[in-house]
């Protein structure tokens, strides 16, 4: 596997990167933060018990399109063609700080749904131009339904779910393999402060999983889980309820 990793220096993205390295994978790192990109990069290559240097990196910011083709040429480029791109870059904030703030909340929306879907299209496009391949994005828990505790952030994560479904129904047979990774509460620096609600997850034990949905080519991937249970019933629930009640 050849594989692009947006977001890749902290919390879900450097635990894919760590798994997939330890899988044989070629990595090319993509971030903001060119010190952290460079730090992330040596400590993979530590890790896997490569080169130094057999890991490349370049930036790319979900707030900048204009850098999202260049990114990808230069990954193209660094790996002489890749077969995977996984996105777990993204931006959070509480359903309060959003209400209160409303140049963060258009911030979160633009970054975690229209520019998301901005770099993705450009992945999509290089994919299927050599025959397909693999598209793994992170959404969340948070886009199965309207929920009070995260009316902003999931109605982004909603549009970027229906946008990964769509793709998958209509790509899937032209080799383009799209991957929809829903995780719920995961203890990374994204949610350090907030309340650890029950059924959290592991960094790693979550990238394990969505690595498994890699290989076999799962369409959508909840993580941990258990979560797959519980969207289940909140999606089940009355509206009636779902006034009622906090989740």
């Amino acid at each position: 596997m050849k594989a692009v990793i947006l977001g890749a220096t902290k919390g879900m993205g450097r635990s894919m990167a760590r798994r997939l390295a330890a899988g044989g994978a070629e990595l090319f790192l993509l971030g903001r933060n060119a010190e952290d990109l460079a730090r992330s990069a040596r400590d993979l290559e530590t890790r896997a018990g490569r080169a130094a240097g057999s890991i490349a990196v370049g930036p790319c910011d979900l707030e900048r399109p204009e850098e999202f083709g260049p990114a990808l040429d230069a990954a193209d480029a660094a790996l002489s063609g890749f077969d995977c791109v996984v996105v777990t870059a993204g931006l959070f904030a509480t359903q309060d700080e959003l209400e209160a703030d409303g140049e963060l909340a258009r911030r979160v929306l633009t970054v975690d749904f229209a520019n998301t879907v901005a770099f993705c299209e450009e992945a999509r496009k290089r994919l299927l131009a050599r025959g397909g391949g693999t598209l793994c994005v992170w959404s969340s828990v948070a886009g199965e339904r309207g929920r009070k505790p995260v009316i902003l952030y999931g109605a982004a994560k909603a549009g970027l779910t229906r946008y990964l479904e769509g793709l998958d129904h209509k790509f899937r047979e032209r080799g383009l393999r799209t991957i929809c990774v829903k995780p719920g509460f995961v203890r990374t620096g994204m949610t350090e402060g907030l309340k650890t609600p029950p059924f959290a997850g592991e960094p790693d034990a979550v990238a394990a999983r969505v690595v498994r949905a890699i290989d076999k080519g799962r369409p959508v991937v909840y993580a941990p889980g258990i979560w797959s249970l519980i969207m289940l019933v909140i999606r089940s629930l009355p509206r009636f309820v779902m006034r009622r009640i906090g989740f």
